[in-house]
């Protein structure tokens, strides 16, 4: 059984910087395109970042291109969130996800694994 574990997550003032991790263990993950979601109270889980199985392409949100970078080592089974110059509207709960292949990277229930979330909390 594949299980995702999120760390990094905290609180954080305006324009400062945080870098969530996620390390997956019971499955193929060099094989995996991984993701990371986030859900704000009252509001949908949406498409934050997105990168291949080999690494090589990355995919963005317009609300964090340019502000946040996707990362993987796939000799550590872990994927990494790099966010910068973080807003008051980043905060969330932030979700890594894995799935197989490109089809539907955007969509939260094309996804089969899921991690538990981790809180990023960006204050004024």
């Amino acid at each position: 059984q594949v299980q995702l574990v999120e760390s990094g997550g905290g609180l954080v003032q305006a324009g400062g910087s945080l870098r969530l991790a996620c390390v997956v263990s019971g499955g193929a993950f060099s094989s995996y395109y991984m993701s990371w979601f986030r859900q704000a109270p009252g509001k949908e889980r949406e498409f934050v970042a997105g990168i291949s199985d080999g690494g090589v392409s990355t995919e963005y949100a317009d609300s964090v291109t340019g502000r946040f970078t996707i990362s993987r080592d796939n000799a550590k089974n872990t994927v990494y969130l790099q966010m910068n110059s973080l807003k008051p509207e980043d905060t969330a709960v932030y979700y890594c996800a894995a799935k197989f292949g490109l089809v539907g990277y955007t969509r939260h229930d094309n996804y089969n694994s899921w991690g538990r979330g981790t809180q990023v909390t960006v204050s004024s």
